[in-house]
């Protein structure tokens, strides 16, 4: 065999080497996210029994153009505010996607909750969760949260699970998954990266795009409001 060949096979070689060394460190690193996890999601039955939460987060996604929820988000909401009428939690913090003027997720979340008969004084909202991350840390730093149910799909609940554990947090989760949603397998896929990502940022800890003055749960959450 001519040597340019022998080279090219071991570098071909070395190069699947590592991404099948690469590719078992992502699925491990998925794999241990889910099962660290598992134990904290809870049933709303579950959710109820517990004490001294602080509030009740439910992570924000799309809205319409119409400036309605999307399907999932309707489907958080609904788990959410079922949450707080059973009395898991005194207040609902709506984490969510407001950097724009024109796209806001919180007052949308917010409105929502009150049209669901939720006292607007028991709903905070936090205008920049712009990632699961940041929601979580801002919970925690800005608003003073420690012991928290977080409501979302159940996909996307272990890595928001695990976050608020390496932030220390004490967090149970209730999945929202009340029906079927299009493009689950996408999102899944795209799930696995996010995981390695969120494993990264929980480790180092960076700071969120913005902090701020802190905001009491055991006031208003009209204090939040900003129309």
């Amino acid at each position: 065999m001519k040597k340019p060949i022998r080279i090219l096979l071991i570098v071909l070689g070395a190069l699947l080497c590592a991404a099948l060394l690469g590719g078992a460190c992502m699925l491990g690193a998925n794999a241990y996210v889910k099962q660290s996890t598992k134990s904290q999601i809870i049933s709303v039955e579950q959710a109820a029994e517990l004490a001294d939460v602080d509030c009740i987060i439910v992570l924000g996604c799309l809205v319409k153009a119409d400036g309605t929820p999307s399907d999932m988000l309707e489907d958080r909401l609904l788990r959410g505010i079922a949450l707080y009428s059973a009395g898991a939690a005194p207040k609902l913090l709506m984490s969510g996607d407001h950097g724009q003027e024109e796209y806001d997720e919180v007052n949308t979340m917010k409105d929502f909750a009150i049209a669901a008969g939720v006292p607007s004084e028991d709903v905070f909202m936090d205008h920049a969760g712009f990632s699961t991350y940041e929601s979580i840390y801002r919970a925690k730093e800005i608003f003073g949260a420690n012991k928290v149910l977080i409501v979302t799909q159940e996909y996307h609940l272990h890595r928001a699970l695990y976050i608020a554990e390496a932030l220390g947090m004490e967090a149970y989760g209730v999945d929202a998954d009340l029906r079927s949603y299009a493009g689950q397998t996408k999102r899944d896929v795209r799930e696995v990266l996010a995981r390695i990502k969120d494993m990264g940022y929980a480790l180092f800890k960076p700071q969120p795009t913005y902090l701020g003055d802190p905001i009491s749960l055991s006031g208003s959450g009209d204090v939040t409001n900003d129309k």
